[in-house]
């Protein structure tokens, strides 16, 4: 079923947590490409799918937050754009199989248009060849995530529902300032991101990255004074990072996490998940809190 028609029936789906975090896990070194493991390591990334399977999830993201040319060309991989997308979605949609939904995971590029970077034609294209090559793959679902500009999120979801036939989510990233307000680094608060993303075509809307689950309540509170009716993600954190020892720490424990999903729920989220830090024990108690 589509998953805005699931959304339609009143359902609550459950959508999976980090995947860098799982990946470091397995190995993956600083400074490396993530989504070259489609490749290297399929076992490794097909397992992280499986994971996430196994803990409830009704969607399952892939390894390709940065597999877009522009991310790429940092690692000299600009040119395989389409083989590491194809394979990300391929993982994914093996171990989701039919009756599961596969996101295929789009970030940011990095590039700023205030700057002069990168032009929005430039933009447009490096996510149309992105979103192509994961429909192609197997995702039915375009996620672009972690956006904190306007403009790079409009050709971003532009780019997806102009070129797929895919449900397409945008999420961006907002953290709070002095006086308790939420924006994202460029500036942009929750409800500039709604009027604007609905306008680009987005079919979801939310947030994820930025913050542990507790502020994520008052962020569904400001898009839904803002819309009643589209159809909102929430992907925290587990909790904000803390670096320990020479490692990144994550202090919000499933349990904790899973605490405050009614709260959301009363909010007005449809969709929840986690983001960094998250594992698959985080996403089963969140399961468990939906009375899965």
């Amino acid at each position: 079923m589509n998953i805005l028609d699931e959304l339609r029936q009143g359902k609550v789906l459950l959508s999976d947590g980090a995947w860098g975090t799982l990946l470091q896990s397995k190995g993956l070194n600083p400074g490396e490409c993530p989504e070259l493991w489609n490749i290297t390591h399929r076992k490794d990334v097909s397992d992280i799918a499986e994971a996430y399977l196994n803990a409830g999830c009704d969607i399952i993201e892939t390894n390709s937050f940065g597999a877009s040319r522009l991310k790429l060309s940092q690692y000299g991989l600009g040119d395989r754009v389409n083989e590491l997308n194809e394979a990300a979605a391929s993982i994914s949609r093996e171990i989701a199989g039919t009756d599961k939904h596969v996101a295929g995971s789009v970030g940011p590029t990095g590039k700023m248009l205030l700057m002069g970077d990168v032009t929005g034609e430039e933009l447009y294209e490096n996510y149309k060849e992105q979103s192509i090559a994961l429909e192609k793959g197997g995702a039915d679902i375009i996620i672009i995530e972690t956006m904190t500009d306007l403009d790079e999120a409009t050709f971003a979801v532009k780019a997806a529902r102009e070129n797929t036939n895919c449900t397409v989510i945008v999420t961006m990233t907002f953290s709070k300032d002095l006086k308790g307000e939420f924006f994202t680094m460029m500036g942009v608060s929750p409800f500039e991101m709604v009027n604007s993303m609905k306008a680009a075509g987005a079919h979801i809307v939310g947030s994820n990255c930025g913050n542990g689950i507790r502020d994520m309540i008052s962020i569904v509170t400001e898009i839904r004074a803002v819309d009643r009716n589209i159809p909102v993600i929430i992907q925290a954190n587990a909790g904000l990072p803390e670096y320990i020892d020479g490692k990144t720490v994550f202090r919000e424990s499933p349990e904790m996490m899973a605490s405050y999903i009614p709260d959301l729920l009363k909010e007005g989220a449809n969709i929840i998940g986690g983001c960094c830090g998250t594992t698959p024990e985080h996403i089963r108690e969140m399961g468990k809190a939906l009375g899965r």
